[in-house]
Formats: C-alpha cells, structure tokens, sequence
C-alpha cells in the first residue's frame, strides 16, 4: 500500500497540542474560494510513499512530541481521501505511542469509523454553516461533511473547530452568530478557533496558471478576528 505525499513540517506548533510534525497528504474535492493550497487538490501528485516508511520517518520526532504533549497531524489537501493509507498510517502512530490528529473538512471517500478508531484529536475545519453558502464557498454539498460529523459523534473523538473569516464572505455579526449556534450542534467540541484570511497563497495560484478566486479582497483584520472569537467563542477559547 502506498499513499500520496505533499510535504511534511516537522517542529509544528499551531496544528493540534504541543510539538507535532504535520504530514500534508495529496488530494481535496474542495475549491474553496479561500484555499491557499491548491497545489494538493490532485489526488495523484506528490511523493509516493508507505505507511511504514512515512512513519519511520515520524518516529525519530518521538522525544519532542513526549516533553510537549504533542504528536502527529495528518492534514492537505484532505487527508480522507486517501482512507486506507490514512488509516493504517494512524494505527502505526498509535502503536508507537505517538498523538494523533487529523486536520480535515470531513469531505472523504468514508470509512470514518476505521479512521476516528486511531485518531486522538479531530481539527474540524467549518467552512460554512448555512448549506447554500456552504456549496458556492466550496463547490460540493454540505451533506457530505455532516455524514463525517456523524461518525465523530459515534467515535466520541474531541474535536477542535476551525474556521477561516473572510472580509466580505464570513466576517459578518449575523454569520458569526449563526456559526455560533451551528458549533453547538457539533459532538465533542473542545476549542474554536477563528483562523484570519491571509494572501500568502495567492502566487501559488500564478505558478499553477490559475485565477485567484478572492482577487482584491485584503486579509482580515486580526483584531476583528480577535474581538469575534472572545465575543462568539470565548467559552472554547485556548
């Protein structure tokens, strides 16, 4: 068995509980309007690779992820669509002790149950409550991330809520409300996080020869960001 390999971050800090290595898989059925990866929206791209391998590679990372509590996340592009390498990949890192996460949209080829049995933490990324917004935001239906919803509320996996604001497409009071009420629908939820738009992937797009989806919208006020998490969200704060 072999899976599909972007890149991999070692000495991560902002993907799940202390140090991590973050393993960025190939593959995404999104395009949401935002990305700043669209370099791992084909499945078939990247370094070809095997679990044991890859997590040959993740075990040399063990004394950093045992002093801070940290581990492994397993992120995209969208790490559910390539389950069977997921999977094993997962039961590998947890036979040698080693955290797991998994950083995803919920938007795979199923199998979630195997998945979540080895997964000690889900980053949840909510793209958009509301199922119309949802599907011009991404391009695919909301019913699909509500069936991997429904597999973490069997799992009873934590989960920490991600979300990405937008000026002029999810920075309103009115959607941050709505948002609110959504996260309160979800199984296990521990933290929210508001994640600021930034332009950092915008020459991404130039070098694949695509049109950037956001021409001219700025990045979003961090302060702004700030003041809607502790208005909205202060009660999942860190």
């Amino acid at each position: 068995m072999t899976g599909y390999l972007h890149s991999i971050e070692s000495m991560g800090t902002v993907d799940g509980p202390g140090i991590r290595t973050v393993v960025f898989l190939q593959g995404c059925a999104l395009r949401c309007r935002y990305c700043h990866n669209p370099d791992t929206w084909k499945t078939g791209g990247g370094q070809q690779i095997t679990p044991e391998a890859l997590v040959r590679k993740l075990r040399r990372y063990v004394p950093y992820y045992t002093r801070s509590g940290g581990g492994v996340t397993f992120s995209g592009g969208e790490p559910l669509l390539q389950p069977e390498f997921l999977s094993e990949c997962l039961r590998l890192c947890k036979a040698e002790g080693i955290h797991t996460c998994i950083d995803t949209a919920g938007v795979g080829l199923g199998d979630y149950d195997g998945i979540l049995q080895n997964t000690d933490l889900v980053l949840y990324d909510v793209k958009h409550e509301a199922p119309d917004d949802y599907q011009a935001l991404t391009g695919q239906p909301i019913d699909r991330t509500h069936a991997f919803v429904e597999a973490v509320r069997r799992a009873g996996t934590p989960m920490w809520v991600r979300h990405v604001v937008v000026p002029g497409v999810t920075d309103d009071e009115a959607h941050m409300q709505a948002l609110a009420g959504y996260v309160r629908t979800l199984p296990n939820v521990q933290r929210v996080e508001l994640l600021p738009y930034h332009l950092l992937g915008v020459n991404k797009y130039a070098a694949l020869g695509l049109p950037y989806p956001l021409e001219g919208v700025p990045a979003m006020d961090r302060a702004r960001c700030e003041q809607y998490q502790d208005t909205y969200f202060g009660g999942w704060s860190k």
